[in-house]
């Protein structure tokens, strides 16, 4: 392990403005992680009490945040500035079960759901959580739940190069794709592919060494998708995001790679992932959602210097139209 912090929250100001937090409000972190953005939230919250005039033992906002990795949870549950504030809920669960968890929270209605769709540097900079190839010894796990069967090394050892060859090319957008899954198909043969140091070594010789880092970190992306079903987790979210937003509720976004904000493009743009468009008799687009960001928000030159890994980032938000009126 490394001293690098669990995770810096990247457009945290952004974020949080773009949450418009009222005191009685009741918001949505959807990835807890090292708690940068719910610490945030809470700290709005309270502030929005003390402009109300409201008793902060009486504090009728709320926030649920969600982690489905016990280690973002129990850290949660340990820190007394989390813990202790009585705005505060933490959810062990994945996002993707949004709507019954805040019905079983009695919160069945949001006024704001934030999601940061970034990997925690928790789990980049830990060698036995296997998410990167900067540590050869590492086992291939990348599970974020670990009580959770498949793993990296599972997924290589059983699925066929056919849809190895998928996985890579739809969520790495690799080239060498079906080379890297037929070489990975054979070597499997001769022994298991259930470390990075084995996989980087089956798959180096379909590697543009001019874009090693880049290449193997779409090919690990790729794998981390597929073993923690990303893709289809966000198209959950962002479906229930519909049921459980009240009208004039925000929905903000940080993605990290073009698949991701495809989809939350396209959902905010259509109210649906594929981005088909429904009109009235006159041609006006019937989104459910007026959306606040024409442009992405992306970091600065300032906050990528401080927190590189944020380069990527980019945050879009919607408001929820009222369904009566569609205003």
């Amino acid at each position: 392990m490394t001293d690098q912090p669990y995770h810096i929250p990247a457009l945290l100001r952004q974020s949080i403005e773009a949450l418009d937090i009222k005191s009685s409000g009741i918001y949505v972190d959807c990835t807890l992680g090292g708690g940068g953005h719910t610490r945030a939230i809470l700290q709005s919250l309270a502030k929005a009490d003390a402009e109300a005039g409201c008793d902060a033992g009486k504090a009728t906002g709320r926030l649920l945040s969600f982690d489905q990795d016990m280690d973002a949870i129990n850290r949660a549950l340990t820190d007394p500035e989390l813990a202790g504030d009585p705005h505060f809920t933490v959810v062990h669960g994945n996002f993707r079960y949004l709507s019954n968890f805040l019905r079983f929270y009695g919160a069945d209605k949001a006024d704001g759901i934030l999601a940061d769709l970034g990997v925690s540097f928790h789990h980049f900079d830990d060698p036995e959580r296997g998410f990167s190839f900067r540590f050869e010894e590492g086992a291939l796990d990348m599970r974020m739940n670990r009580d959770s069967k498949l793993t990296a090394a599972s997924l290589l050892a059983e699925a066929p190069a056919e849809r190895l060859a998928d996985i890579f090319y739809l969520y790495g957008e690799l080239r060498q794709a079906r080379r890297m899954a037929d070489a990975i198909a054979s070597a499997r043969q001769q022994a298991p592919v259930d470390t990075v140091s084995r996989l980087l070594e089956v798959v180096k010789p379909f590697i543009n060494p001019r874009q090693e880092k880049k290449e193997l970190a779409q090919l690990f992306q790729a794998l981390r998708i597929e073993v923690n079903g990303e893709l289809d987790a966000l198209k959950a979210l962002l479906a229930q995001s519909l049921q459980t937003l009240k009208p004039g509720g925000r929905l903000a976004i940080i993605t990290y790679h073009s698949l991701e904000d495809r989809l939350v493009k396209n959902f905010m743009r259509t109210g649906n992932t594929e981005g088909h468009e429904q009109k009235d008799f006159y041609g006006r687009n019937l989104s459910p959602l007026k959306i606040l960001t024409p442009r992405p928000i992306v970091p600065d030159d300032k906050e990528v210097e401080r927190n590189p890994r944020s380069r990527s980032a980019k945050l879009r938000v919607a408001v929820r139209l009222n369904p009566e009126t569609q205003s």
